[in-house]
């Protein structure tokens, strides 16, 4: 078989569905190319089922700690196998959705393996058999990424979990070694604690987070510390194995000599790599950078007229919204005579520990690094209100402003809600608001809201 269409997306991600429904939507016939399964990373592998068992973590958690509320509870259970069934259910009700939205969206959606047979030719390995060949003047590449592994000695030979296996585990484990000290390292590590595991984490850097102030990231690493987790820093795995027990043992690289490790199962989070390998780009003529993903320019055009790439495989900020702002971006300039680009656009996100660590905007070190003359508001949570009262007090809010404008650069937000409150500073650093007015702002008692009152009033006193 073999069509023309005026758009093709290749992967249905948090940026391809909506554009696609979107071209179909403006009269243009659309084909949407998936390998396997609609919604992309977030509603399957990412965002949604971690999130879904990052609540149930929370729950054990509070649970934990009730007789500091005054309740009292029976003895503490974790049934995982619960935990993964709710998750499984709420991923198909989010994916079956989105398929459900694509169809009716009179979008021809394909399920199978795309490869480019030239600069604006595909072939499509159906998985219900046979190859579909289709060409179009538009295609767009938005097959995201996947998780790497590190050269690791022995890794190969010994059973271990990435951040999408390890969510398919039916029992807790008994002492989890994360290897990584990012984003998705830490949040299941944290959560795996408070579901029972005894957990390790190992960071090769002088400190977690790397992109993070080093005084942010040592609160949250003293906050983990505190809820059980043990943090090795400039701690590099360089080898790992069995032992005769069938116990996992690592063996780390630290400046005090090789550490070892011992652990029952054993989770990889260490970065992601593009998923380009099968799309046989050099047919089409696109460039690639040495780590794989797709070279584009700001606005996601890639070397070859006709076609964009979207997403964590054109190397964007590996966040949902990015990759939902990403559509934007094309939407605007393809169908509505826009210029839009990434240039110079916010990236917020929320680092899902407990509690929360909200980032938008410059933190201090990078300011710093740039030669800006900033101010540096930082206030500790059990300095307000509304932590004390539900006794959730750890972490800090810290601000950085610019020394002259008084316009907000960025901030970091580690508490409760600490997604929340950033976002109430980015929309004020989208409004170009001083910081002298959430300062002097009539904000409700008793919110978390109002730290920001006492948190800039630290610049003046």
């Amino acid at each position: 078989m073999s069509r023309h269409f005026d758009a093709i997306i290749i992967g249905s991600g948090q940026g391809g569905g909506p554009l696609s429904t979107t071209f179909a939507g403006a009269g243009r016939k659309t084909a949407l190319i998936e390998r396997e399964h609609v919604g992309g990373t977030c509603i399957n592998e990412g965002c949604t089922p971690t999130k879904t068992m990052i609540a149930s973590a929370r729950v054990a958690y509070l649970a934990g700690r009730s007789e500091v509320y005054g309740v009292h509870t029976g003895r503490l259970s974790v049934d995982m196998a619960r935990v993964r069934q709710r998750k499984r259910e709420i991923v198909e009700k989010f994916r079956t959705s989105s398929e459900r939205s694509i169809r009716q969206g009179g979008v021809d959606l394909l399920m199978g393996q795309a490869r480019f047979a030239s600069s604006h030719s595909l072939e499509v390995a159906m998985h219900a058999g046979g190859i579909f060949e289709l060409s179009a003047d538009t295609i767009v590449i938005d097959t995201g990424a996947r998780p790497s592994d590190p050269p690791m000695e022995g890794l190969d030979r010994v059973q271990h979990y990435n951040s999408t296996t390890i969510m398919e585990l039916d029992e807790v484990p008994e002492h989890l070694i994360v290897v990584g000290g990012g984003y998705v390292g830490l949040e299941f590590g944290q959560m795996f604690r408070r579901l029972g595991s005894r957990v390790t984490i190992t960071e090769r850097a002088p400190q977690l987070l790397s992109r993070e102030d080093p005084d942010v990231a040592e609160e949250v690493a003293n906050i983990l510390r505190q809820d059980g987790v043990e943090v090795l820093l400039e701690a590099e795995a360089t080898v790992c194995g069995r032992g005769g027990d069938g116990a996992i043992r690592l063996g780390a690289r630290t400046p005090r000599g090789e550490q070892m490790v011992t652990g029952s199962h054993l989770l990889v989070a260490v970065g992601r790599s593009p998923n380009t390998d099968d799309l046989n780009l050099e047919a089409a003529g696109v460039t690639l950078d040495k780590r794989g993903f797709v070279q584009v320019n700001e606005r996601l055009e890639t070397n070859v007229p006709g076609i964009y790439a979207i997403g964590d495989v054109a190397g964007s900020p590996a966040f949902t919204h990015i990759s939902y702002d990403d559509f934007r971006i094309l939407r605007a300039n393809l169908l509505e005579g826009g210029s839009r680009s990434t240039k110079d656009r916010l990236v917020p996100y929320t680092v899902f520990i407990d509690p929360q660590l909200g980032r938008v905007g410059l933190g201090e070190k990078e300011a710093r690094a740039q030669g800006r003359e900033v101010r540096v508001a930082k206030m500790p949570m059990n300095h307000v209100a509304r932590a004390i009262e539900v006794d959730e007090c750890r972490g800090m809010l810290k601000v950085v402003v610019d020394a002259e404008t008084k316009q907000i650069l960025g901030c970091a937000v580690l508490g409760i809600e600490g997604g929340e409150i950033m976002a109430m500073l980015e929309i004020a650093m989208m409004g170009k608001l001083p910081y002298t007015t959430l300062r002097n702002a009539i904000f409700a008692h008793p919110t978390l809201a109002e730290s920001l009152n006492n948190l800039f009033g630290t610049l003046d006193s």
